[in-house]
């Protein structure tokens, strides 16, 4: 027969240690904020090959050597969903209209220039600069 001191002991006993070191884990990690800033994501995707072990050699060349897409929304309203097929040397352009441009790789002492009879892209970083034939040129920021 087992007294209540002993049966107290075995069932809180397991349960302290194991509720401790749940707190105790949860203390090692900080929190990570949710967040939908494009300048946080991509600090987390240049982290993420970081903790990979990938050099900057090896990420450029999985960059040149395959089709990358990337989201541009610009100063005048327009979203543009480019598809830069790196192999091929050229871009495709979307607009949000459902429109779309084949526009090829232009050699730029820095950044990006793609163009076509009467549409160009041209940037650096995250930034660019649409310009689309009757239209005037607009701003544009990479989101994702």
């Amino acid at each position: 027969m087992t007294d209540s001191k002993t049966r107290r002991r075995w069932t809180t006993g397991p349960l302290v240690p194991g509720l401790a070191l749940a707190l105790g884990l949860s203390a090692c990690g900080g929190e990570t904020p949710v967040t939908d800033d494009s300048d946080a994501v991509r600090d987390r995707a240049l982290e993420a090959d970081v903790a990979k072990g990938r050099t900057g050699a090896q990420i450029q060349e999985r960059t040149l050597t395959r089709t990358v897409r990337t989201v541009y929304i610009c100063d005048d309203g327009e979203r543009l969903s480019v598809e830069f097929d790196n192999p091929r040397e050229m871009a495709t352009v979307r607009t949000s209209l459902g429109q779309a441009f084949d526009l090829y790789l232009e050699r730029a002492p820095e950044g990006i220039w793609y163009r076509s009879s009467g549409h160009e892209l041209r940037g650096q970083g995250q930034f660019a600069t649409w310009k689309s034939e009757g239209m005037d040129p607009t701003d544009c920021r990479a989101v994702g």
